[in-house]
């Protein structure tokens, strides 16, 4: 069997800020670059400086497009990089990553194009669900790669042209760990040393309900809640714990880069991850495989990706109860014990969502594409 030649492999993404899909592609992009491949990662614009610390980078523009000569404009540079680069397979992850990537990259050079679905139909625009849609069914995406079964669920009622293009590939997690101990890592956030510390890493949005996690800090004196990201809640959460008297104890830390993940997870008692709605729960999963114990919203998709072998790895509540989600955190604060078989039954979960899985099933899917060839 001939071995693959190694490929120029473009990631092509909505915008730079440290969330799920970005993570994900920042992994396997790693993954492909260790495989000799030349991989570079295109962002339509910058949101954050979340990629701070990924290497071949390129960006269209430094802020999202405001009116529709600022998108033609750059809409023409994403296809002018990617005509230079001249990929020879396209990775595009974000709805509208999707939905632009596709027609931009068939414009450019026409390579193959693998789809990454990862966001609740919830969470995209009606445009951008009927680009996809089209871009599927008549074959301007190769493959479309699936991140659960929830996900694959979204397309049951796609046409048949689009569904056979669908291909599961579940997510792996680089485990977060620190060389910090736990007052050295408070330290390095600003965060008190002594104390209880809740925290999540998430985008500050309404679909993330941290809001919840803010209600119950009235019922638990003397904790403190860290929260990891930006977004447009920033200011609602703000207010809200001014409003229930707990601004002192909320702690907002503004996006951190990747690397910084672990001292955050090190620095926390209890990871709570009250979403809304989630396609997999990519952070949840981090925090436990960390070793951190995690009280998580009652959706069966946590409820799945959070499980191996018969066991839970994680505390499952309705967040919007704030008297039981309340009380759910207090019992592990209280039950060392309880906190310790979380934590156990959560690192436990690294076998179930191995990293190297995942990168060697995009590797699988570089390599399909070469052995089928490009299509004109």
């Amino acid at each position: 069997m001939r071995t693959p030649a190694p490929k120029r492999v473009l990631f092509v993404q909505t915008q730079i800020e440290n969330a799920g899909a970005q993570e994900i592609s920042r992994l396997v992009g790693a993954g492909l670059t260790a495989r000799g491949h030349d991989v570079r990662h295109l962002f339509f614009y910058a949101r954050t400086g979340g990629a701070d610390d990924v290497s071949g980078v390129e960006v269209c523009a430094e802020a999202r497009p405001r009116g529709p000569i600022a998108l033609v404009r750059l809409l023409a540079e994403a296809r002018r990089r990617i005509a230079r680069f001249d990929p020879q397979v396209v990775l595009t992850f974000q709805h509208w990553g999707d939905a632009l990537g596709a027609p931009l990259v068939w414009a450019a050079n026409r390579a193959p194009v693998i789809a990454n679905q990862v966001s609740p139909p919830e969470l995209v625009s009606p445009l951008a669900r009927r680009l996809d849609r089209w871009w599927g069914t008549i074959g301007l995406y190769r493959l479309i790669t699936t991140n659960s079964k929830e996900t694959e669920s979204y397309y049951v009622d796609y046409p048949a042209a689009y569904r056979d293009r669908l291909v599961p590939v579940p997510y792996g997690c680089e485990i977060k760990s620190s060389p910090l101990d736990r007052a050295a890592a408070r330290r390095s956030l600003g965060l008190p040393e002594v104390g209880a510390i809740l925290g999540c890493a998430a985008r500050l949005h309404p679909s993330k309900r941290l809001d919840a996690a803010v209600r119950i800090l009235p019922a638990l004196p003397d904790v403190r809640l860290a929260l990891a990201g930006q977004g447009p809640a920033h200011d609602d959460l703000l207010r809200l714990a001014g409003e229930l008297g707990v601004a002192d104890r909320l702690h907002l830390l503004g996006e951190l880069q990747p690397t910084a993940i672990g001292d955050l997870l090190a620095a926390l008692d209890v990871f709570v991850f009250p979403s809304a709605v989630e396609t997999f729960g990519l952070a949840a999963l981090e925090a436990a495989t960390a070793g951190v114990p995690v009280v998580a919203s009652d959706l069966p998709i946590l409820r799945d990706v959070l499980s191996v072998d018969g066991r839970e790895g994680a505390l499952f509540v309705d967040v919007a109860d704030t008297e039981r989600f309340a009380a759910t955190v207090a019992a592990v604060l209280a039950d060392p014990g309880a906190a310790e078989t979380l934590s156990r039954d959560g690192r436990a979960l690294a076998r179930r969502h191995s990293l190297a899985a995942m990168i060697e099933a995009y590797v699988g899917l570089v390599e399909r594409i070469d052995r089928e060839g490009r299509r004109s």
